[in-house]
């Protein structure tokens, strides 16, 4: 927890979602952010749903490559249970936890941690998805990063799936998505 030496108290804790489409840089900002705190001196750590292993078992890694070590969890409770003492808890991949973890983020919160979670806001089908709604109406800040649409070059939001599996988790990158603005994706979906 943070503390303040010169009020002597803890600091508020917050809670920041980055949030998009794939390929929109979501990874890339968390890493950012948590390299930055780890700059900064202060005890991090970074959780991840155990059955993301698309890069790699225990480090979260962006399409760039850029990547930091995390923790692998299989329940968002799991995080309230390994946190201790630490100063900022990150999040990656928030959409395929548990609806409890908008409770555990403003549990660490409530105790002076800055949460910052990553993850997308809508599924393939362009609905809301996992905890996520739930995360971005709690935060105390929210980023909307955008991709490009591969086929207009406008912003893009939508993550469309490519073939026919209707499965909601389908873990994958370039070869089963890709990005597409409204218009776009619209077009496909109809």
């Amino acid at each position: 927890m943070m503390y303040d030496p010169h009020c002597g108290r803890r600091e508020t804790g917050s809670i920041e979602v980055i949030c998009g489409s794939m390929f929109s840089g979501k990874t890339e900002e968390l890493i950012r952010r948590m390299k930055r705190a780890q700059f900064a001196r202060q005890k991090v750590e970074i959780y991840k749903p155990a059955m993301d292993t698309r890069y790699s078992e225990d480090n979260i890694v962006s399409h760039d490559q850029n990547s930091i070590p995390s923790t692998p969890v299989e329940s968002s409770g799991n995080i309230l249970l390994l946190s201790g003492d630490m100063d900022v808890v990150g999040i990656d991949e928030a959409q395929f936890f548990d609806d409890g973890l908008p409770d555990v983020c403003n549990q660490l919160a409530n105790q002076g941690v800055r949460v910052i979670v990553a993850g997308l806001d809508m599924d393939f089908k362009g609905k809301p998805f996992g905890p996520m709604p739930a995360l971005c109406a709690i935060a105390d800040d929210v980023t909307k990063v955008h991709a490009i649409c591969v086929e207009c070059g406008r912003l893009a939001g939508y993550s469309y799936r490519l073939g026919n599996d209707k499965k909601l988790v389908l873990l994958g990158e370039k070869e089963e998505y890709q990005p597409l603005c409204r218009e776009c994706y619209n077009r496909h979906n109809h």
